[in-house]
């Protein structure tokens, strides 16, 4: 192998000495032709290569992208003329004496240079300048060996590689999209203040997205006392900012190719792979909502999260897409609002969210009084309306943009529109944007090489070839036998760290504190070495396969919501497996159920909410079906605030939302007295079984008549059912609510809202129906609880 590299070097040597004198004019140190696929530079690694790119027909820049033997599906790390492309006839990029690398447009137009010279004397210029492709994808021009004139680092597209910084004098600019690889109008850079931002900067409108511009930079712990301003990402995954900014990628610690880039959707994510034979995946990214990035929806329209098709983006109810090909560019009215506030009504749009432009910030109004506001703005469009930190909240606007239609948003918007009208929201008739081909009508000019030279250079490149196929071949046999040794498993996107067995075991003291039990397994408290306290289950399934288990903590690592568990991390090791959790201050449901001395008649309200809240979540906005099976109160966790969140949910329990009439369970799944009818009856389970659970667990907490799981009685919560459904009917034979009354555990301390109480108990009467088709979603059972939570507000 040594013999064969040493050879190789000598061979590249002399056919890249062929190359300089063949292409090269005695005023040119270097020259490289579009037209010649073999004009490229290589790192010496053989990771990168530098050549002339094709964008469209007729179409080329100069860039820089990782190598791969097959040349399909490049990426391109780095271009030098993104906005302006180049012909595919008699472009090329030189090397002038002066110093200057110059790329050319068909021989007429320069389109780009690093309006570089040499530093010395003209006589006493360097005689062998050099353009070098480094091992980390950094094209460097050289005056001599020590001297840097200029570096494509320095000017960074839309990719940073490990260990490239980007700096107050430099800026991430996303492509316009997937195949137009033009300036874009998202933009990575620090601003003023010292912080790192994301910047929508379209043709009309711009706007700050991250990190969310109400919050001061103190308050989500960025620093503004930083003058040096850089980011950068190493080769281990972790990424620094100078504003305090960091954090790790999934694969943290494992050496691996990696970039990090502003996609054109607006979202900045690292990318990881092994090698070439590898695809890259997702191992970390800024924003999880793709609606919380401002410019994919434009004007007019609602921003929709869909688990198979990502970001949508629909018209508001009355508008028509502006350009059915291109939803980026929003939607028109078709009416015509009149100042007049008689001719006018409002449409309201449950969950619906519009950031900024606002006219105006109203505080405690009634909705009446906010839809007299919007009237007396000739140009108001709708206006906003939710109930925030014990307020109700008011915003007109006349301009509706950074829209977000989400189950998560506790409020609406009530849209202006016409008397006469009868509006429905409309799905968009998207395509597919292309990229159209570039095709220049110019006369092109050729040269005449030596024939000696052209024979020469060919005889070189193909014993080259044949010696680095050899090479190639070598490598992979050694890496794929490499590769089984290991029994290497990749996790893609999970956003979270693998723990070693060890550091888990010190963490918990050797498993000393034991904080809940269950079927699944035994939970412990722990401390982590970054100081942060960690509830750690150690799993009883340990035989479950290793891939099968890392494909299952892949995708829960994924999820997020302020009303599930967060989960930080796993250990897979052998037979141990192991999840690693933020522990919860207020332990479970069930534990404050029994004292019942902590929870009040409005925290319980507000936990029967939170809870349907994080199980629509998983059923209707995850991109898999990720079915709980197991609602009880010991998974109903409570944070400080007594704000709940929902645990042990995901594993062997996610599914194809393409089979959702036929899913199949090797094994019942739950917890007797909660379970739905479906499992006895061996019927298609669907995500109602959760909607059943919930239901009893609702009744359990109104009622105060907690099932005793462990015990002969498996029909205590079909009586429970049936004692308040009877206590029910007869409250309305009488046509009094006294009932509600009767049914309340009189063990909980304050009064309680009747009405409230009244809600809660229709809810979870409609949830354990055994019919499972007569059940309401868990999005359907928010909005009900949430609906009725503002009208109560409005009427106090």
């Amino acid at each position: 192998m040594a013999f064969l590299g040493s050879s190789l070097s000598i061979i590249l040597f002399v056919w890249a000495w062929l190359l300089r004198c063949s292409l090269s004019s005695s005023s040119n140190f270097l020259s490289l032709s579009v037209e010649n696929p073999e004009h490229v530079i290589k790192s010496s690694n053989n990771n990168f290569t530098a050549g002339f790119y094709g964008i469209g027909e007729n179409a080329y820049a100069f860039a820089i992208w990782f190598t791969e033997p097959r040349q399909r599906n490049l990426t391109v790390v780095w271009m030098a003329n993104r906005d302006v492309l180049v012909n595919g006839k008699g472009s090329t990029l030189t090397l002038r004496r002066n110093g200057n690398l110059v790329l050319n447009d068909a021989g007429q137009v320069d389109v780009w240079a690093t309006n570089t010279t040499w530093l010395k004397s003209p006589e006493l210029m360097p005689k062998s300048p050099e353009l070098i492709l480094k091992d980390d994808g950094n094209l460097v021009l050289f005056e001599h060996p020590n001297i840097t004139v200029w570096e494509s680092f320095g000017f960074p597209t839309n990719t940073l590689l490990p260990g490239q910084r980007l700096t107050r004098h430099t800026s991430l600019v996303s492509s316009k999209s997937q195949t137009d690889p033009s300036s874009g109008f998202h933009k990575l850079f620090f601003d003023n203040d010292n912080v790192l931002r994301l910047l929508y900067d379209g043709p009309e409108l711009s706007s700050i997205y991250w990190p969310h511009p109400w919050n001061l930079p103190a308050q989500i712990g960025r620093s503004i006392f930083n003058a040096s301003r850089f980011v950068f990402l190493d080769l281990y995954g972790d990424i620094f900012s100078t504003d305090n900014f960091t954090s790790e990628t999934s694969d943290y610690g494992l050496v691996l190719q990696r970039r990090l880039t502003i996609d054109s959707d607006g979202n900045v994510r690292v990318y990881s792979r092994r090698n070439w034979e590898d695809k890259w995946y997702v191992s970390w990214q800024v924003i999880s909502a793709g609606c919380n990035i401002h410019g994919g929806c434009g004007e007019n329209s609602f921003c929709k999260y869909e688990p198979y098709n990502g970001r949508t983006c629909l018209c508001l109810p009355g508008y028509k897409f502006k350009d059915e090909s291109d939803s980026s560019l929003g939607c028109q009215p078709e009416f015509n609002l009149s100042c007049n506030p008689q001719d006018s009504r409002f449409l309201r749009i449950p969950n619906g969210d519009f950031y900024g432009y606002d006219q105006g910030n109203y505080e405690d109004l009634t909705l009446d009084e906010c839809k007299k506001k919007c009237l007396e703005i000739c140009y108001c469009k709708g206006f906003q309306y939710s109930y925030e930190n014990n307020h109700f909240k008011c915003y007109p606007k006349t301009l509706l943009v950074n829209s977000n239609l989400s189950p998560a948003f506790q409020g609406g918007f009530h849209l202006r529109i016409p008397n006469s009208s009868t509006f429905t929201l409309q799905e968009p008739n998207t395509k597919c944007e292309h990229f159209k081909s570039v095709k220049y009508a110019r006369v092109y000019w050729s040269r005449q090489g030596s024939i000696l030279v052209k024979v020469l250079l060919w005889l070189v490149v193909a014993i080259g070839g044949f010696e680095l196929a050899y090479i190639v071949l070598f490598w992979c046999l050694t890496l794929k036998r490499s590769s089984k040794e290991q029994n290497y498993h990749d996790l893609t996107g999970t956003g979270f760290r693998k723990y070693s067995y060890s550091e888990l075991k010190e963490a918990t003291k050797g498993f000393r504190e034991e904080v809940g039990r269950g079927a699944g397994g035994i939970v412990y408290k722990g401390v982590l070495k970054d100081g942060r306290v960690a509830a750690i289950k150690r799993l009883n399934e340990a035989n479950q396969i290793e891939s099968e288990f890392l494909a299952e903590v892949n995708l829960i690592g994924r999820l997020n919501h302020m009303n599930l568990i967060d989960m930080w991390g796993y250990c897979a090791e052998g037979k141990y497996k192991m999840l690693v959790y933020e522990y919860m201050e207020n332990g479970s449901l069930a534990t404050n159920l029994e004292s019942s001395k902590s929870l009040d008649w409005r925290k319980m309200y507000d936990i029967a909410l939170g809870t349907a809240r994080g199980l629509a979540y998983l059923h209707e906005e995850c991109l898999e079906w990720v079915l709980h099976c197991d609602i009880k109160p010991q998974n109903i966790l409570l944070d400080s605030d007594y704000q709940p969140k929902v645990a042990d949910f995901g594993l062997s329990k996610l599914q194809n939302r393409n089979d959702v009439k036929n899913p199949s369970f090797s094994r019942i799944r739950g917890t007797r007295g909660y379970m739905a009818p479906e499992w006895v009856f061996s019927l298609p389970i669907t995500s109602k079984v959760d909607v059943y659970s919930y239901g009893i667990v609702v009744l359990e907490m109104i009622t105060g008549k907690r099932l005793r799981v462990d015990g002969p009685d498996h029909s205590h919560h079909g009586r429970l059912v049936t004692w308040v459904n009877e206590k029910k009917k007869k409250g309305k034979e009488k046509e009094t609510s006294s009932w509600v009354e009767q049914i309340v555990d009189p063990t909980v301390e304050g009064s309680f809202d009747m009405k409230k109480v009244e809600v809660l108990v229709t809810v979870a009467l409609q949830c354990v129906v055994d019919d499972r088709d007569a059940r309401p979603s868990m999005s359907h059972v928010v909005e009900m609880l949430q609906s009725h939570e503002i009208d109560s507000q409005i009427n106090e």
